[in-house]
């Protein structure tokens, strides 16, 4: 993304974060080193409540959205319909209010909410994607946030399984291995399941992004999908039946 043109870098920004990647939904406002945190189911849930979320939460800080410095958004890996969610409120918004975004990346956001718990400072994050598959990454801590080793994309359940087995990790994460369970084993590392602050990791994420100069024009707001095909058409469903039929 090319930058967009560069607003005042105030060091105590103020910040609207979204995250709707996963089945739970994360909003963060951020005033400096003051924050309001919510969470909420999400999924389905996510198109009717984000906006009214959102703007609970600006209300509680005392915020309108014309006040803010930019609009931070989880860009992925994650379902699409949430990705596309996040992303094109956080772009209305920052339309509407002629601001900048922030794309963050989603995993690395269940990375920083680990770190905070269990200062593991590098970590494979696995999240389940459904079809025995996982959108996983790996990250590296380093001053100003996370370096990525293993850029994310959409594993096969085997083969990150045998990419662990060939490179053992010292720590994993995500919902991934509630899912899977022993279908996705990790030799001695650390297993993490269960998120803890998750908004609040998304605040931070969202800091540190503004900081590093990362804030682009909203008409650059893009999501990360990484799975470009998400059901079979109507043809390939009956070809599916009539193999059945044949075999």
């Amino acid at each position: 993304m090319s930058p967009a043109p560069a607003p005042d870098r105030r060091p105590n920004p103020r910040l609207l974060a979204l995250d709707t990647a996963t089945e739970r939904m994360f909003v963060a406002v951020v005033v400096g080193e003051r924050q309001w945190l919510a969470e909420e189911a999400g999924g389905a849930l996510a198109s009717q409540r984000l906006l009214p979320l959102a703007f609970d939460l600006l209300a509680r800080a005392g915020l309108t959205l014309g006040e803010l410095d930019a609009v931070a958004f989880g860009r992925g890996p994650g379902a699409f319909t949430g990705l596309r969610t996040a992303c094109s409120v956080a772009q209305g918004l920052a339309f509407g209010a002629g601001l900048p975004v922030l794309a963050l990346d989603s995993l690395a956001l269940v990375a920083e909410d680990v770190f905070a718990q269990h200062d593991a400072a590098a970590l494979w994050v696995a999240m389940d994607a459904r079809m025995d598959e996982a959108y996983a990454a790996a990250y590296r801590r380093a001053v100003g946030g996370w370096l990525v080793e293993h850029a994310p994309a959409l594993w096969p359940l085997a083969a990150l399984a045998e990419a662990w087995r060939l490179e053992p990790p010292a720590c994993v994460a995500g919902s991934a291995l509630g899912a899977f369970g022993a279908r996705l084993p990790s030799g001695s590392a650390l297993r993490i399941g269960a998120p803890h602050d998750r908004a609040a990791a998304l605040a931070r994420l969202a800091c540190a992004a503004w900081q590093r100069g990362e804030a682009v024009d909203a008409a650059l707001a893009l999501p990360l999908y990484l799975r470009d095909k998400v059901a079979s058409t109507t043809a390939e469903r009956q070809a599916a039946a009539a193999l059945k039929l044949t075999a």
